[in-house]
């Protein structure tokens, strides 16, 4: 995938591993979120702020692809490019590489929306500090 616009590394913590010694499936959507967030606040995006105003940031679709474990201690890097989808929809392309190799562990794209009173509005402003006109 080309046109990444932010990376972030991590290492794997013990208490992130099953009883198989891997990464349990579910840490990898916080790894994945984590990256996201910091990409937004990253872009001056406070999701706090947002919600003080009254606007609310979701995922409506997580479609993620395990391609390859982590297992303890493994260095990675997760790996986001954005797009927009339609009017209203935000799709966040996130791929996990283990460091030094790079080798492919995780492909997801996790779309969202903002709401306003619990109803889709369009992403204008955000969209712009992410570069998406």
């Amino acid at each position: 995938m080309t046109g990444y616009i932010a990376e972030l590394e991590f290492i794997v913590r013990d208490y992130e591993c099953d009883l198989q010694g891997v990464v349990n499936n579910a840490n990898y959507l916080h790894y994945l979120e984590h990256a996201r967030h910091e990409l937004l606040i990253s872009r001056g995006i406070s999701f706090s702020l947002l919600h003080e105003e009254g606007t609310d940031l979701i995922v409506t679709k997580a479609e993620i692809e395990y391609k390859f474990p982590l297992r303890s201690r493994d260095r990675f890097m997760v790996r986001t490019a954005v797009r927009k989808e339609g009017l209203i929809r935000l799709a966040f392309i996130q791929d996990i590489f283990r460091i030094p190799d790079e080798k492919l562990i995780v492909k997801a794209k996790v779309t969202g929306i903002a709401t306003r009173e619990g109803k889709p509005v369009r992403f204008d402003s955000i969209f712009t500090l992410l570069g998406l006109t």
